[in-house]
């Protein structure tokens, strides 16, 4: 990795710092550190973790956030084009294009890519706990944690409206995909001032076939398995205490929820 981004920076005598992180959270103060010493860009080198991290560190500066995707899903990288590729992501970053995208926030917890309610912080908590990461790893889990778990009844206030609901999943959509192209919300936008809530309140084994196809497929909205919402904010309240995660990192349970977007919040390097 020295070595590759020596070729494409050191040509071009840009000044530039490789630091590592060195446990949950650093790269949020390194972040911060950098924008304050006044470099340009921040570039994440991991998974949407770490891309979380170093975006959390950049809000509320001119600093732009740039990724170099190195992780078992990559859905922000995926949504903003960035090339999974090694060479080909630092050959892009050391050209980049300037633009600024919304930032999302759960219970204060700010998210880039998606933050959600349900099955899926279900399946993130036991991820966590695998012992080693990539997509077959997270395609067992989920296949085990399906038999097992049960939705439960929620009251979402979306922009307003009113909604009670069984809650199997309820997922806020900044950018496009929960990661390795499965496509929760292939509508969302990055920069329209709105997250895309997708509600599927139960999931039995013929509509799971069905969401699971059409979030390979891109075309989750026109199956008719889940309700769809856009909205700037949101808050939910849960009959009893339901897990979350924000980019694919689970946070915990709670009862209460509230959701909000931040327009433009964040400049990023692509």
């Amino acid at each position: 990795m020295p070595a590759l981004i020596a070729r494409y920076f050191g040509a071009r005598e840009a000044d530039y710092e490789i630091r590592l992180t060195e446990y949950a959270g650093h790269a949020v103060e390194l972040a911060r550190t950098a924008a304050a010493e006044g470099f340009a860009i921040v570039a994440a080198v991991g998974g949407d973790g770490t891309v979380n991290e170093v975006g959390r560190g950049l809000l509320g500066t001119e600093t732009a956030l740039g990724i170099i995707p190195q992780g078992s899903g990559n859905g922000l990288a995926r949504h903003l084009k960035v090339p999974l590729g090694l060479s080909a992501a630092l050959r892009q970053l050391a050209a980049p294009t300037f633009s600024r995208m919304d930032v999302g926030v759960i219970n204060g917890h700010e998210f880039f890519c998606t933050a959600g309610l349900g099955f899926d912080a279900h399946v993130s908590q036991h991820f966590a706990m695998a012992g080693s990461r990539g997509l077959s790893t997270y395609l067992q889990v989920t296949l085990r944690e399906y038999r097992r778990y049960c939705s439960v009844p929620v009251v979402a206030t979306l922009d307003g409206q009113e909604i009670s609901t069984d809650c199997y999943v309820l997922a806020f959509a900044n950018a496009s995909q929960y990661g390795n192209n499965a496509y929760i919300a292939p509508r969302a936008d990055l920069r329209d001032g709105l997250l895309d809530v997708c509600l599927i309140d139960a999931l039995p084994a013929m509509r799971a076939f069905r969401v699971s196809l059409a979030m390979a497929l891109g075309n989750l909205p026109q199956s008719k398995a889940a309700e769809y919402f856009r909205v700037p904010r949101g808050r939910v309240v849960a009959e009893a205490p339901i897990g979350f995660h924000v980019d694919g990192d689970y946070l915990g349970h709670a009862t209460e929820f509230d959701v909000a977007l931040l327009p433009l919040a964040l400049a990023v390097a692509v």
